[in-house]
């Protein structure tokens, strides 16, 4: 299916998954600092695409790292601020980050597959309609948030292993957000 048939305009939101998405993935780390915060390459790019077409993006993303104990609120503060003035410079925009502090094994309401984020979103900003909605995100619990509230599903990575490991979960296959902003234009 291309993704052109879906009519996508400005009464859409686009829901962005942060690490391993926008920016490169620690492995076994967290980002908790601005100099430690990388955007993969042409993600600037695309978000600035992404800015002309969408009515409302959201990043909504699992930061356990607090709840561990490794960082804290104001250290993610200050890369999301980081974030969104170097977003901001390239001419792209963020409405609104949402983040998820819970540890994975105490499955908080909040964290991803499960969907607080994206009610907490719809809470501040009404017009969202999650039919009318995308998530992009690299993981299977990404896959599975966007499941669960019948958005389209775009995955993100150089990999569609998940893709093919979990067809019913996966609309789209994309290597980058810059390819994804290819595709939309």
């Amino acid at each position: 299916m291309n993704l052109k048939t879906l009519n996508i305009s400005n009464d859409w939101t686009l829901f962005l998954d942060r690490d391993g998405v926008i920016n490169e993935r620690l492995v076994d780390e967290y980002v908790r600092s601005p100099k430690e915060f990388h955007f993969f390459e042409g993600a600037l790019d695309a978000l600035k695409v992404f800015s002309g077409i969408f009515g409302r993006i959201v990043i909504v993303t699992n930061q356990q790292g607090i709840g561990k104990g490794l960082m804290n609120e104001d250290e993610l503060k200050g890369v999301h601020k980081s974030m969104l003035a170097e977003i901001k410079e390239a001419g792209g925009r963020i409405d609104k980050i949402y983040h998820c502090a819970g540890l994975s094994h105490t499955k908080p309401f909040c964290r991803k597959p499960q969907i607080g984020m994206a009610l907490k979103a719809r809470k501040d900003f009404p017009e969202i309609n999650f039919k009318k909605s995308i998530i992009a995100g690299d993981s299977k619990t990404d896959m599975q948030f966007g499941r669960r509230l019948k958005m389209k599903t775009i995955l993100i990575g150089a990999d569609n292993l998940i893709a093919r490991e979990n067809p019913a979960l996966v609309d789209y296959w994309f290597q980058s957000l810059f390819d994804l902003s290819l595709a939309l234009k």
